[in-house]
């Protein structure tokens, strides 16, 4: 059996101690539905979506920690721009909060980006979005 060399195995270590944020695949639906899900830097996973409605944007993000009684401090942006801010806890049985608000739907592409800390655990979920 082989061994691995003390810097790969260093690396391997290494990659296995970070924190990772992951981001899928953006999901465009049938009526301009925009999804995307990923995970966040601990065990919590976030989902975002936008879509016109009647001549706005309705966007929705949410984190999902599966642990109730959570209190998360949230951003949401749109190109850059707050368009709110505020904190959400985690309510029972399931464990993750939604944020919705609906923004002018400018001409052009849209870019939203949703962030959330869990100050106590220092996790963070950054979501983007472009629609």
């Amino acid at each position: 059996m082989k061994t691995l060399r003390s810097g790969a195995a260093a690396a391997v270590l290494l990659a296995a101690t970070l924190p990772v944020i992951t981001a899928g695949a953006a999901h465009a639906g049938g009526d301009g539905e925009v999804e995307r899900r990923g995970s966040c830097s601990g065990t919590a996973d976030w989902k975002i979506e936008a879509k016109p409605d009647d001549g706005r944007l309705e966007v929705e993000a949410e984190v999902d920690s599966n642990r109730v009684g959570q209190d998360w401090r949230w951003v949401l942006r749109r190109n850059g721009n707050v368009v709110d801010r505020g904190t959400s806890t985690t309510p029972a049985p399931s464990g993750s909060f939604e944020v919705e608000r609906r923004t002018r739907n400018a001409s052009g592409e849209d870019t939203f980006r949703f962030r959330a800390v869990h100050e106590p655990s220092g996790q963070v979920c950054v979501a983007r979005l472009t629609i």
